[in-house]
């Protein structure tokens, strides 16, 4: 027996999880590819937590027979704060209603931030600097892709949330250096 497979025997959560932002979750061949395929997990999987908490909350508040603190009804742009499908009719089409929309939800979370680590990245590869500029790019993009994700996207959505995502990243890259 050598060394290195007895170091990965005796290797514990903790040496893993000290050592995690050295070598990473994927080995694909590639870094662009290693750096898009572990943004979208890692983001998939806080979209999946968000998604879940947030239902968790609206759920208790609906069997306390409260909408929210102030009695008004939880409703911003025109939409209930709920998951579609949620109905309490039959626990397994609320069950099949929140894995469905939980998935959804992961899976832009995951889009976005694998479609702008990977542009980033790219970017920043092709143009031999990390600057703001591909932070627009990045942003933008990002922003129009996760626009199309959406049910009933429109033109205007499209270019809006293109604009905000450029705003948002390239504000993120410049304010890095100061805080």
């Amino acid at each position: 027996m050598n060394s290195g497979s007895s170091n990965l025997e005796t290797r514990s959560l903790l040496d893993e999880l000290s050592n995690f932002n050295k070598g990473g979750l994927f080995d694909l061949g590639h870094p662009l590819l290693n750096r898009i395929v572990e943004s979208f997990v890692k983001a998939a999987g806080i979209g999946a937590v968000q998604a879940v908490s947030r239902e968790a909350y609206f759920t208790a508040l609906e069997g306390s027979g409260l909408d929210n603190a102030s009695g008004m009804p939880l409703e911003v742009g025109g939409k209930k704060h709920r998951l579609p499908g949620l109905t309490g009719e039959t626990s397994s089409k609320s069950i099949e209603a929140m894995v469905k929309n939980t998935g959804k939800e992961s899976f832009q979370w995951g889009l976005a931030a694998g479609i702008y680590s990977g542009l980033t990245y790219g970017l920043k590869e092709g143009r031999g600097a990390h600057d703001w500029k591909n932070s627009a790019v990045a942003g933008a993009l990002t922003g129009a892709a996760l626009a199309l994700t959406s049910d009933n996207s429109s033109h205007e959505q499209i270019v809006q949330c293109a604009i905000t995502g450029a705003a948002i990243s390239t504000a993120a890259n410049l304010l890095t250096g100061i805080f």
